[in-house]
């Protein structure tokens, strides 16, 4: 448990740059120092509130006194705004508690090497993350495919060989036969068939090492997604909120198949290119040494310009790709939300905030294409110099007599080969700096830690029911708690409701028992066992559930009742439906439990969605039943039916009901009333009742309700 809470700042008293801290402690004491020297030590009696006041270009933090005082804690630049924010609500719930809740770790939304605020859903700084290691990582990932690649260079290299016979044999033909107008016409045919067989034989070998290379980059691609996909099967719910869905999406996808591309292509090219690139230079120092070094006189030149533009260009396509997920995070919330969307007629808002983002993409790609339609041409262009010294130094050698003409045409020939990879060089910067981006956000979801973790041994007792809540305290942010010090004992085979006003923490209680979350102080044990002592996979085989907010996949209606129950027989099915009132609506539909449903299931109603969500947690069997709110899509009618239903189902389990229908949870053995997080009253609907508390003034209200709409 932490004892303290930091925020570093940036500016002193007299708005001059240094190296702060300031401090809150579980004690209720802030402090600060400045470049090592204390400035200050106090206690939070009589304070009113924190606050942070933002300025132009910098803001402080200052202590609001119950006497009218204010008392400033620091001063920051801009760049610290949020993480004041942080701190000073850490404070403010002291003040308003006199509980210290300090968060296990700070979230980070700024590096803390170069003090840019972070890209949203990424920890990691695009500017300052060490690339070496990033791209050593992904080429590690290839060892499975190694063989294969092998293979696949070998083949590049002796495609590579036979391509560069063919300015060896045009030497040949102009100064042996074509320059002396003389030989017979059988050699110059034979050097022409060399020359068309070189070729030849390059491409198909060529076309053999593009098969190969195929066969390592599918093979790639789809360990890489896999790795991404399995790895976001395993991240909590705390850790997959902080992302959109889009950002999601296009991690296991689109950057996945940019790092694939990157590796295959860039590797096989860059490979290819550099063998050319060798051997080329070999025969030309053999050749002419002198014209060799004019060849190369313009590189210090593009290697200079190469090195000054790589960062300014990394910064830019990480803008790119900003705006580019962006984009998919709105294109995915429109498609999931559509019946949403035209049920209020915002078609028309929808289609102008998506062409608003899309315009903004289109801007940084337009001006990122223009970028690189200057730099581009400009490069080549300085690596082309050197040819043009080569043809005026040589063509002065030649009419000099010290040069041949077939030289001069093989020195021509080669430079194009020695040119390529430098002109790929220059064009390097921009892959890289596109796939870099995308390296960073695949292995930051491969290497993020779960923050639900499995015990290496862990104690999978028989799950037999009662479920007991000991101080336990939760808040999705520490600081700001949903759960204060709750502790419940729900016996084996109990009924037990959980009621009160929206937002006091009953659903709350229902993901700390499926270990969707960890409660902050206390635990949460069931048939005796700490749920963080058993695996993860034991507890959600013992746990049925029905959501307020029911999901069913694209499939039949068989798929979605037997997901719960792969190895379920048609019979368990049939009497699962049966008991969650589906039966009926489903040997209706067109082809009955083959039925296709849409996405979610929009082909079929609310209430029936729901009767299938109750049958697909019936059909587990579990010995522990969570309903939450698990007849709020149903008319009164149904609901009764599937009341029946729901009273034989809970026989003999331990059952946890939301219901705000405070009617259907009559029957519960006991009720439970949260209020401001904490367990405010407990016990049957009679004696609730009696007490004339919370829950009275709940079913009163609800009555009359219920006469008004009558």
């Amino acid at each position: 448990m932490q004892e303290t809470y930091t925020l570093s700042y940036d500016l002193d008293a007299r708005m001059l740059p240094c190296e702060g801290v300031l401090r809150f402690t579980r004690s209720g004491r802030v402090s600060a120092s400045a470049d090592g020297a204390e400035l200050f030590d106090r206690t939070l009696e009589g304070a009113e509130e924190a606050a942070v006041l933002p300025g132009v270009g910098c803001g402080l933090i200052f202590l609001k006194m119950k006497d009218g005082e204010e008392f400033v804690l620091c001063r920051f630049s801009m760049s610290a705004l949020l993480t004041a924010g942080e701190f000073c609500k850490v404070v403010n719930y002291y003040i308003q508690t006199n509980t210290a809740a300090i968060p296990e770790e700070k979230e980070t939304r700024v590096c803390e090497k170069c003090g840019r605020p972070l890209v949203e859903g990424l920890k990691v700084c695009l500017f300052c993350y060490n690339r070496t290691s990033v791209l050593k990582r992904a080429l590690e990932l290839l060892r499975p495919f190694r063989r294969t690649l092998l293979v696949a260079q070998i083949f590049v290299a002796v495609a590579s060989f036979f391509y560069l016979l063919i300015p060896l044999f045009n030497r040949v033909l102009i100064d042996n036969y074509l320059s002396q107008m003389r030989g017979p016409a059988a050699h110059i045919v034979m050097l022409a068939g060399a020359m068309f067989l070189a070729r030849g034989l390059n491409e198909v070998i060529f076309i053999l090492s593009s098969r190969a290379y195929n066969r390592a980059s599918i093979g790639y691609a789809n360990l890489l997604r896999t790795m991404a996909y399995d790895k976001l099967q395993r991240l909590s719910m705390s850790s997959l909120q902080k992302r959109t869905p889009g950002d999601l999406i296009r991690r296991v996808m689109e950057d996945t198949s940019t790092v694939k591309d990157f590796i295959s292509d860039a590797g096989r090219w860059g490979i290819e290119q550099f063998i050319m690139f060798v051997i080329v230079m070999v025969i030309l120092l053999i050749t002419n040494p002198w014209l060799t070094l004019l060849v190369f006189l313009p590189v210090p030149v593009v290697a200079v310009g190469m090195s000054r533009f790589w960062r300014f260009i990394n910064i830019r396509y990480e803008r790119q790709w900003r705006r580019s997920s962006r984009c998919n995070s709105i294109l995915h919330d429109i498609i999931k939300g559509i019946r949403t969307v035209k049920s209020f007629g915002n078609e028309d808002q929808e289609i102008e905030k998506f062409m608003g983002e899309t315009r903004k993409l289109a801007e940084v790609s337009s001006s990122n294409e223009k970028l690189w339609a200057l730099l581009f041409p400009s490069m080549v262009f300085f690596t082309g110099i050197g040819e043009f010294l080569v043809l005026y130094f040589g063509a002065g050698a030649i009419l000099d007599g010290g040069l041949s003409l077939g030289v001069l045409v093989q020195f021509t020939m080669f430079i194009t080969y020695v040119y390529a990879p430098l002109r790929w060089l220059v064009s390097f910067p921009r892959w890289l700096a596109d796939a870099m981006t995308s390296m960073v956000k695949v292995f930051e979801i491969l290497d993020e830690d779960t923050d639900l973790p499995n015990k290496e041994d862990p104690a999978n007792v028989p799950l037999t029911g009662g479920v007991s809540f000991e101080g336990v305290s939760f808040g999705y942010k520490s600081y700001e708690p949903v759960l204060k010090d709750v502790s419940i004992d729900v016996r084996q085979g109990e009924m037990v409701g959980i009621v009160g006003k929206s937002g006091v923490g009953k659903t709350t209680l229902i993901n700390l028992v499926m270990r969707l979350y960890d409660p902050n102080a206390g635990s949460v044990r069931i048939s005796g066992c700490d749920l963080r002592d058993m695996s993860q996979q034991h507890l959600h085989e013992n746990v049925g559930v029905v959501f307020q907010d029911t999901f069913l996949f694209a499939g039949t209606v068989y798929d979605n009742i037997v997901y719960a129950k792969p190895d379920a027989t048609q019979e368990e099915v049939i009497a699962a439906c049966k008991a969650g009132g589906a039966h009926e609506f489903i040997i209706k539909m067109p082809d009955g439990y083959n039925t296709v449903i849409g996405e979610n299931g929009h082909t079929i109603s609310g209430g029936e969605r729901q009767r299938l969500a109750i049958a697909r947690a019936v059909i587990k069997n579990p010995p522990i039943l969570i309903l939450d709110e698990a007849t709020s899509s149903l008319d009164v009618e149904t609901e009764a039916i599937i009341q029946d239903s729901l009273h034989k189902l809970i026989k003999g389990r331990t059952t946890l009901a939301i219901a705000h229908r405070l009617s259907t949870l009559r029957a519960a053995d006991r009720l439970i009333v949260l209020d401001k997080g904490k367990v405010a009253e407990m016990g049957t609907h009679a004696e609730l009742l009696k007490m004339k508390g919370i829950y009275y003034d709940l079913v009163m209200a609800q009555r009359q309700t219920g006469k008004k709409n009558k």
